[in-house]
């Protein structure tokens, strides 16, 4: 039995604030929501704000404190993460993404990176640095795209078929359906299977989508993997510090932590623990913001922190 979780939010492309009435969704009233979608370069929800925050910050006149508030619910203080493989060409063609990814949650154990998260705290503890990956999963069927947040919690309710019993599985759903016209490349939700919590995320195919790029000139990496890997950090980030049901961290705008520092980067490369090297955002830390030692984000607001 599959059950969903959540405020169901309409299939359109602009979010609107978490404290705001969700939208109507008249499809399917069972979807679960779509958290802190990683927008694409080319993709602006809401430009007349993000002109308004531009003007803000080059006049310094900012409206307000930026930093996210509580609102009352878990985080996770660990996570038990696996990473699922979704379509035919995984089994044909992966490329350096399947090894890469693997090695990319290994070494967000306990790295500087994952600690950018760790001063939130909500009614079950703080998060924690310690993550655990459990490996990965390879489902050689056909893979849908994201618009459906119920069919991807479906893929993680027939490939996960015994959860975490905690409640701190997240389960990261890569695809290998390419981006096309949607406005995001990444999100994370929420859900239940047999009626256990899980955390789930979904991100496309983004090679060769320069709307998805993080630009990475290393050569340690391709760029397909390079572009999932940077998402990657955004939804886990974002997942750790405000699972929902209810929320937990996010600010007056709904904006979770991975959102207020999108497509900015503190550092060329940021090490992870077990030695490899990413182009990687940064997350936002309202202690850094408090005492100005973070950099700024595209609204100038100094904030993030690179996990170098």
């Amino acid at each position: 039995m599959l059950l969903s979780a959540g405020l169901a939010l309409g299939q359109s492309n602009a979010v609107p604030p978490k404290d705001a009435a969700p939208a109507q969704d008249l499809t399917d009233q069972n979807e679960p929501p779509k958290l802190g979608l990683h927008w694409s370069r080319d993709f602006d929800p809401n430009p007349r704000a993000t002109d308004d925050a531009k003007n803000e910050a080059k006049a310094a006149r900012p409206r307000g404190n930026p930093n996210m508030t509580y609102h009352g619910g878990k985080i996770m203080p660990t996570a038990v993460t696996e990473a699922i493989f979704w379509g035919p060409s995984w089994n044909t063609n992966p490329g350096d993404k399947i090894t890469g990814m693997d090695s990319w949650y290994t070494g967000f154990n306990q790295s500087h990176y994952a600690a950018t998260s760790d001063e939130y705290t909500g009614t079950n503890g703080q998060v924690g640095s310690n993550t655990i990956y459990l490996g990965h999963v390879i489902d050689g069927s056909a893979s849908k795209s994201g618009g459906s947040t119920s069919a991807i919690l479906a893929e993680v309710c027939k490939v996960i078929t015994n959860p975490d019993s905690s409640g701190n599985g997240y389960y990261a759903v890569y695809s290998d359906t390419p981006r096309g016209n949607a406005g995001y490349c990444a999100y994370h939700s929420v859900g239940s299977c047999g009626g256990q919590l899980v955390q789930f995320a979904y991100f496309f195919k983004l090679d060769g989508d320069p709307g998805c790029d993080p630009q990475d000139t290393s050569v340690l990496h391709s760029q397909g993997l390079a572009a999932i890997a940077n998402v990657s950090g955004h939804e886990l980030s974002e997942a750790r510090t405000d699972p929902a049901s209810p929320g937990a961290w996010y600010d007056s705008s709904g904006e979770e932590n991975g959102d207020k520092c999108a497509w900015t980067f503190g550092a060329p490369l940021v090490d992870f623990a077990n030695g490899t090297q990413w182009k990687i955002q940064g997350e936002w830390s309202n202690a850094a913001y408090t005492a100005g030692t973070g950099y700024a984000n595209s609204s100038g607001q100094k904030g993030c922190l690179s996990g170098k």
